[in-house]
């Protein structure tokens, strides 16, 4: 009997021309094929390597994506305005730490050990 041939390389669409939302359906097949466990060592390479070209491709699309985001608010006078959101775990625009009053040092008092309780001093 005749195996079922999945479609090579050749035969798959571009990556550079696939939506984003077809890109993510061709990376799911992918995933399927491969772990479906019937592609030749070849196929499974090949498969391999356009899933992750797709996958860096998507990860990319994402992370421009997550730089346009924008929070809508109240400027003066009630007018909306829209400004840049801050995205959780992602660094401020300013990289210099706010500067932190001067303090003067602490000041420690002098205790004398006490030494028939037999405890550390501190």
């Amino acid at each position: 009997m005749a195996r079922d041939r999945k479609p090579a390389v050749s035969d798959a669409p571009n990556a550079a021309s696939l939506s984003f939302e077809a890109a993510i359906e061709r990376l799911q097949t992918i995933v399927e094929e491969l772990e479906g466990g019937s592609l030749s060592l070849e196929e499974s390479i090949a498969r391999y390597e356009e899933g992750v070209k797709l996958s860096r491709r998507l990860t990319q699309t994402l992370d421009q994506a997550e730089k346009r985001i924008e929070r809508l608010s109240t400027g003066e006078g009630d007018e909306p305005v829209t400004e840049p959101m801050e995205l959780e775990g992602e660094p401020e625009d300013d990289p210099k730490p706010a500067a932190k009053p001067a303090r003067e040092p602490a000041k420690t008092e002098r205790r004398e050990p006490d030494s028939s309780a037999g405890e550390l001093p501190f």
